[in-house]
């Protein structure tokens, strides 16, 4: 992120702690809970969102050299992401051309050839089809026709994007709109894997992303863990059409005005938390990022799955001493997460599927809640949430 950008979401935090105000819609909206129980909204979001829309699926880092791969199954399509021989980032559909048995059963690793455990059909890490066993008993195979199904792949900015279609298309400046070029100065492409934790709990997915939009509960809810690192109640703001971008206040700024403005920087004093529509969030601290991938339930609206990695910078993962503070902080970010952050919101589920309470509040300091939900309304063809008079 360029110096003067950095100085200028500073002196925002500071002047919010100075003058004690927080960020200010100028409106509160009311959410209708039905957005968190309904079934038809759910498959209206799990075809828009999750089907017929790039989905990021991990970082560089998980394909750290040629060879490596990487299995998802995140959204019901079975994939297999491929470094190849190459270095090319490649996507697959993990199906076997004969009968549709996965070639690949593992999380990830290391494989220049995937055999079918079915029939023993083996592929290249390029999805060629490379061996048919007793072809001459089996029949003509054409090889060259015959290779994994192969879906649309971009690698941008150290993301990895993959379209669940064969025929879907991948922009990746339109999925990455406003996030790139931070994500670049980050040296993303760079940062190393670093561990994973997946959390399956019984909220609705958005209810989930809803805990990373606001600091206004870090006072009461995380008074113990976050709060005594962050500000509560102050934040940046900077949005884009789908995407967006929060600055989180650390209690590291206080002590920021006894350094030159040639010596400041973002990270740190600041915490910058990045939504990548619809479902992802990058958590970027000093030496580690934390990405939450949140998804629905295959069945149950009031369920989701949280898929929470994290990915070291490469001046500390090289050695056992360095990446101990940043996988210790990375541990104590995913309790908070599964332990508080998602038990409230689960509370709050349970009072959307009772139909009692017909909608919750989006306060004039959560603008970030604004953005997500008209974000998702707007690419169902809905209309905004409704202002709240008085």
């Amino acid at each position: 992120m360029k110096r003067d950008e950095q100085i200028r979401l500073l002196k925002h935090l500071l002047h919010q702690l100075d003058t004690g105000t927080n960020l200010d819609a100028g409106v509160m909206l009311r959410a209708p809970s039905s957005v968190y129980s309904c079934p038809e909204r759910a498959s209206q979001e799990r075809e828009r969102f999750f089907l017929d829309y790039p989905q990021m699926i991990g970082m560089s880092g998980d394909l750290p050299e040629n060879g490596s791969f990487l299995t998802r199954e995140d959204w019901g399509v079975k994939i297999l992401a491929t470094r190849d021989q190459d270095g090319n980032f490649r996507a697959f559909l993990n199906a076997c051309r004969h009968r549709g048995v996965s070639i690949e059963g593992e999380e990830r690793g290391k494989r220049t050839r995937f055999m079918c455990p079915f029939h023993a059909w083996t592929y290249a890490s390029d999805g060629k089809l490379v061996n048919v066993p007793k072809s001459g008993h089996f029949g003509d195979v054409d090889k060259d026709c015959r290779g994994l199904i192969e879906l649309p792949a971009v690698e941008k900015y150290g993301v990895l994007l993959v379209h669940p279609k064969r025929d879907g298309t991948i922009n990746p400046e339109v999925v990455l709109e406003g996030l790139g070029p931070d994500f670049e100065s980050w040296g993303f492409p760079d940062y190393v894997y670093g561990g994973s934790d997946v959390y399956e709990v019984p909220l609705n997915w958005k209810l989930a992303i809803d805990t990373f939009g606001e600091t206004y509960h870090f006072s009461a809810l995380h008074r113990n863990t976050l709060y005594p690192v962050f500000h509560g109640n102050v934040q940046g703001f900077d949005h884009w059409e789908r995407n967006h971008r929060m600055i989180l206040c650390t209690r590291e700024i206080d002590t920021l005005r006894e350094h030159p403005e040639s010596e400041w920087r973002l990270r740190g004093p600041g915490f910058p938390v990045y939504w990548l529509f619809p479902n992802v969030m990058f958590n970027v601290g000093a030496q580690l990022v934390s990405i939450v991938r949140v998804y629905p339930h295959p069945t149950e609206v009031g369920r989701s799955i949280s898929q929470v990695s994290f990915y070291l910078d490469p001046a500390v993962a090289g050695s056992v001493e360095g990446r101990a503070l940043p996988t210790e902080i990375a541990r104590r970010f995913g309790d908070v997460i599964r332990d508080e952050d998602y038990v409230a919101a689960a509370d709050s589920q349970r009072a959307a599927d009772s139909g009692l309470q017909d909608a919750f509040i989006f306060g004039r300091n959560e603008p970030t809640l604004h953005h997500y939900h008209n974000t998702y309304n707007k690419m169902l063809g809905l209309p905004p949430l409704e202002p709240i008079e008085g």
